[in-house]
């Protein structure tokens, strides 16, 4: 038995043992937690605990690397000595903290996202005051540390009850015995390193399966070693003059024309009469799926504020969020672009000077704000409004980037906040620093837009006491107070002088949570998004759309003469056939169209789905709808060129 090992790698062995023993535990465990959505079968069981073992294994072996280079190189005459066991004690204890500690995040992550570490968690460990303040407000910290450093000592009196201990640090093993044993874990190692892949656990087209198959420790270094996807050397290509002339066919509307004959200039002049000039206020709230909303068939009265705004306003009824992050929504919103693979714009170098509604909006004269209670570092948010042309509004607890971005920034005060979590202030604080600066912009000769973002829809969920009849801690009463802040900004906004100038936007960045049995669970896109106050027009528009094509058709309400790059489309010119909607995650990219999903993965494959928006099945196509292939890849690959080559730059 391995537990009997005699020499000096028996505790090297037994860790191994250990990584194995509670990798399978978590893996059970999660297993049984999301059984439900599984389609249950022996071989698909088979399948995930096998592929399971081989990442655990690999695990394992990744964690014994330096203890195991330290058992070689330690002199055989020092084995067993004070120094020896020191560091070994030391050594070990941080191995298996490390790891216990992974697995403990692991049913919380699995909890909030429905799969293992992932680029959300590499994103996350960059933020540290965010994170650790999120988990502690969320979770007992201090029981979760007693309970982990317990079942570390309680690993260690195993040791010693088993002789293991013994067997380590008495058994003088010879240099070159130690040395085979070594070369062969190394090897291991090594072979892992070169074959091991997170794909191999992408077997099925139900998430949960691959997502179980998966070990989330080593999901996370495949996530960090992997945080940027060059499309065109991982997605299936098409000649780029084929792929220019199908986007620019599916993008032009009646009221536009295309400036240059050349094939990869996209840049149309959109020709209205009778331009309006309103306010703006656009209000992103985070993770408001339509499912929330009475609007769209909820039942526990959550929204009710939203709801009668709903039937005051223009509701996109199929409106889909491109992805599943916030940087994913600011992207579409303000770039309106497709969900290019790996991070978001919003996050990569050389984002600065974009053609985006900002760029649209400052021809027009527009006083920019970017309105975000928490630390607008976080995600890159500040760089990147800040260099698209907008006064910066956040709490500014660090200021690093301050230096970087040559447009104002208005910190927060202290003073004026009541309450605030880990992501920042409460919304209803939020909304008066928009009611402030909105007061202030509005006496100058110019219409003011502004972009708020909201947080308190997010974990830990919590808000002021005595707000609303609900609890702290649970997501439904973050979407109450939601609705609750939002309508005291509402009517207090009704008060000011500046109201009837200014229209709202109102749209979520993304769904509470997109996993399901899919790769790309369309129904876990769906948002809500309105435009209130606009000429007093009310209406429910039911076409297929995306985020992207939002600030386009607003544009087109106010019948905005302006020169657009953007991929989006005015709602209200689209025929009946040119309905879709682009959504996607960090690797995967669709395209919603004629009840088809098409799918492009980073292994240069595209698969087709039916989509059935009645019972949300999607059921494998048999034959390929190869044109709306070419137009999905169209979409994704002409986006990803134009910001590599720097196409999307306005100077």
């Amino acid at each position: 038995m391995i537990f009997s090992t005699k020499n000096r790698f028996s505790l090297l062995y037994n860790f191994i043992v250990i990584v194995l023993s509670f990798s399978f535990l978590t893996r059970l465990l999660l297993f049984l937690f999301s059984f439900q959505y599984l389609d249950f079968s022996f071989i698909s069981t088979l399948k995930i605990f096998g592929l399971g073992l081989y990442f655990d294994f690999a695990v394992a072996i990744f964690f014994s690397t330096i203890y195991c280079l330290y058992l070689v190189t330690m002199p055989t005459k020092y084995i067993g000595k004070k120094a020896d066991k020191i560091i070994t004690y030391i050594m070990v204890s941080l191995m298996l903290f490390l790891f216990l500690f992974g697995i403990a995040g692991e049913f919380p992550f699995w909890e909030e996202f429905s799969v293992r570490y992932n680029f959300i968690a590499v994103d996350y460990l960059i933020y540290t005051y965010e994170v650790v303040q999120n988990i502690n407000q969320s979770y007992p910290i201090p029981l979760i540390l007693i309970v982990l450093f317990s079942l570390i000592f309680a690993i260690w009196y195993f040791f010693k009850k088993k002789g293991v201990l013994s067997a380590t640090f008495s058994t003088k093993t010879p240099f070159k015995k130690r040395l085979m044993s070594a070369i062969v874990i190394l090897g291991i190692g090594f072979l892992f390193i070169l074959f091991a892949k997170n794909e191999q656990a992408e077997w099925s087209d139900n998430t949960y399966k691959n997502e179980l198959s998966k070990n989330g420790i080593f999901s996370l270094f495949a996530a960090y070693l992997s945080n940027e996807l060059d499309y065109d050397k991982f997605y299936k290509t098409i000649p780029q003059q084929e792929a220019y002339s199908i986007l620019k066919k599916n993008l032009i509307q009646p009221n536009q024309k295309y400036i240059s004959s050349d094939n990869t200039n996209i840049t149309r002049q959109i020709q209205n009469d009778s331009e309006q000039k309103p306010n703006i206020i656009l209000i992103t709230i985070e993770s408001l799926s339509a499912e929330f909303l009475g609007t769209f068939g909820n039942k526990e009265h959550l929204t009710p504020f939203i709801d009668s705004l709903a039937n005051e306003s223009i509701l996109f009824t199929q409106m889909y969020a491109t992805g599943t992050r916030t940087v994913r929504g600011m992207e579409a919103l303000t770039l309106s672009i497709p969900p290019t693979p790996g991070n978001s714009i919003v996050r990569r170098p050389n984002n600065e000077n974009l053609c985006s509604i900002a760029s649209i909006m400052k021809q027009k004269k527009y006083q920019l704000n970017f309105i975000y209670g928490g630390d607008g570092y976080f995600d890159n948010m500040n760089y990147f409004f800040g260099n698209q042309g907008f006064d910066i509004i956040d709490r500014d607890r660090n200021n690093p980037l301050s230096e970087t971005i040559t447009t104002e920034r208005i910190p927060i005060k202290d003073s004026e906040v009541t309450f605030e979590n880990a992501w920042g202030i409460c919304d209803e604080d939020l909304y008066n620093q928009a009611l402030k600066r909105a007061n202030l912009q509005s006496k100058n000769n110019r219409p003011f837009f502004q972009f708020i973002m909201t947080t308190s829809n997010h974990r830990p969920y919590s808000f002021p006491e005595n707000s609303i009849d609900m609890p702290q801690g649970k997501r439904e009463s973050a979407v109450r107070y939601t609705d609750y802040a939002l309508e005291k900004f509402i009517r207090k906004a009704q008060k000011s002088e500046w109201f009837a100038n200014t229209v709202f936007v109102i749209v979520a960045d993304h769904c509470a949570s997109s996993a399901g049995k899919w790769e790309l669970n369309v129904d876990k896109h769906h948002i809500p998004a309105l435009i209130y106050n606009l000429n007093q027009k009310k209406e429910h528009v039911n076409k297929l759309v995306s985020q992207i094509d939002l600030m386009p058709t607003l544009f087109g309400l106010l019948n905005w003469n302006y020169e657009s790059q953007l991929y989006g489309k005015n709602i209200y010119l689209m025929k009946q056939n040119e309905q879709r909607a682009l959504i996607g995650n960090y690797r995967t990219l669709g395209l919603l169209k004629n009840n088809i999903l098409t799918q492009l993965n980073e292994r240069k494959m595209s698969e087709q789905f039916v989509w059935n928006n009645n019972d949300k099945t999607l059921t494998q196509v048999k034959n390929n709808v190869d044109s709306l292939i070419s137009e999905t890849i169209s979409y994704y690959q002409t986006a990803s060129e134009r910001f590599k080559n720097g196409k999307m730059k306005t100077k």
